[in-house]
C-alpha cells in the first residue's frame, strides 16, 4: 500500500553490462528528475536479464551492483527513492505466476518487441517461456507496488497497454485489486551509437558512463557524420547527424550549438572542431558523475547495503499486496 501522498513511479533496468550514455539520457536523467515529484521505486531487473542471458549468468550480480553505483553517481538518491533488487523480492514471481494463469498467450506474442528481439538476437535461443512472458513479469513488477506511472520511451508504450489489459482481465475474475499503470514518456529521443546504428554493447558503439575523459574524446573523434561531406568546405546535413544529436543532448551551450549547425550547413566548419567541442561538452557534463562514482566506489559495501535495505522495504510492500491478491483469488487455508 502506498502510504505516501505522492503518486508512485516504478521502473527497472536489466544488469547486462556497463551502462552507457543511452541509459543516461533514456532513463537516468529522467529518474533523477522524477524524484522531485513522485515516490520512486527503481529496481535492478536481474530476473529480466535471465530472459536473454540465461546461458551465462556469471556477470549478472556484479553488473547489478556496478549499475547501482552508476545510478547513485547520476543522482538517484536512496534517501528519496527506493533502490532494490528484483530477485530479492520473490513476491514478483508469485504474482507473475498468478497473472499467467489468466492471460492468453496471443496477447504476449503480439507485443512488438517480442518479434523484433527474436529477429535481432538470432545468436540466442529466445524460444523460452521466460522470454515470451517478460512483459507479464514487467506488469507484476509495477502493479505489485500500486505503481501509477512508469517512465518509458515510445517503443515501450505497447508494454504498458498490455499491462493495463492484464489488470482489467485479472479484475474480471477476482475484483478490483490493482492500479492500472500509465506511461510517463521520456522526453529525450533515443541516441544512435557511434556508428549510427542502434546503440548497443554488442556493436561496440557505446560511450560508457565509466569511460575516462580521454576515452570519451577518442570515441567522439571516431563518430559517424555526414558521409557526403568529404571536405570541410562542403555544406553538410545536421538533421539525423549523430554528432549534432549528441550536441543537442549534452552541450548546454545553445549558442555554440546553433553556431556550429549554421556553419556546418554552410560548409564553414570542419568535423574536427565540431567533434572537439562535443567531447569538451560531454566531459564537462560527465566529470561530476565520475567524481560521485569515485566517492561511491570508495565504500563498495555501502552499495550492497543500499540495495539490500531497499529490497527489504520493497518486499514489505509486495507482501502486503500479495495478501490482498491471495484473498481475492481465494487461496487461503
Amino acid at each position: 500500500m502506498n502510504t505516501s501522498s505522492r503518486a508512485r513511479v516504478v521502473s527497472g533496468m536489466r544488469p547486462t553490462g556497463k551502462l552507457h550514455l543511452g541509459h543516461l539520457v533514456g532513463a537516468l536523467h529522467n529518474w533523477v528528475a522524477l524524484q522531485e515529484k513522485y515516490d520512486c521505486f527503481y529496481f535492478v531487473a536481474d530476473w529480466h536479464a535471465l530472459t536473454s542471458e540465461y546461458a551465462n549468468t556469471s556477470a549478472i550480480t556484479a553488473s547489478a551492483l556496478d549499475n547501482v553505483a552508476d545510478w547513485l553517481a547520476a543522482g538517484v538518491d536512496p534517501e528519496r527513492s527506493t533502490i532494490f533488487i528484483q530477485s530479492l523480492v520473490p513476491e514478483h514471481a508469485e504474482l507473475f505466476l498468478l497473472l499467467s494463469m489468466v492471460v492468453p498467450i496471443p496477447w504476449l506474442e503480439r507485443v512488438p518487441t517480442y518479434k523484433e528481439q527474436r529477429e535481432q538476437l538470432v545468436e540466442k535461443d529466445l524460444s523460452t517461456l521466460g522470454f515470451l512472458g517478460y512483459p507479464l513479469l514487467q506488469t507484476a513488477d509495477v502493479i505489485i507496488y500500486d505503481g501509477k506511472f512508469v517512465p518509458v520511451g515510445e517503443d515501450q508504450v505497447a508494454h504498458l497497454e498490455l499491462s493495463r489489459e492484464v489488470v482489467r482481465r485479472f479484475h474480471q475474475f477476482y475484483g478490483e485489486i490493482f492500479v492500472e499503470p500509465q506511461p510517463i514518456l521520456t522526453p529525450t529521443p533515443r541516441l544512435p551509437g557511434l556508428d549510427n546504428r542502434k546503440m548497443s554493447k554488442s556493436y561496440g558503439n557505446t560511450i560508457d558512463l565509466t569511460d575516462a575523459a580521454e576515452d570519451v574524446t577518442k570515441k567522439v573523434r571516431q563518430m559517424y557524420t555526414d558521409p557526403k561531406r568529404i571536405r570541410a568546405d562542403i555544406p553538410g546535413t545536421v538533421e539525423g547527424n549523430p554528432v549534432f544529436m549528441y550536441h543537442d543532448a549534452f552541450n548546454t551551450n545553445a549558442v555554440e550549438v546553433e553556431d556550429l549547425k549554421t556553419r556546418y550547413r554552410a560548409g564553414k566548419v570542419g568535423d574536427v572542431e565540431v567533434k572537439t567541442k562535443l567531447a569538451n561538452a560531454m566531459n564537462a557534463m560527465l566529470e561530476p558523475m565520475r567524481e560521485r562514482r569515485r566517492q561511491v566506489m570508495s565504500t563498495p559495501d555501502r552499495i550492497r547495503e543500499i540495495a539490500v535495505e531497499g529490497s527489504r522495504k520493497a518486499r514489505g510492500i509486495a507482501q502486503h499486496t500479495m495478501e490482498r491478491v491471495r484473498d481475492a483469488v481465494k487461496l487461503r487455508y
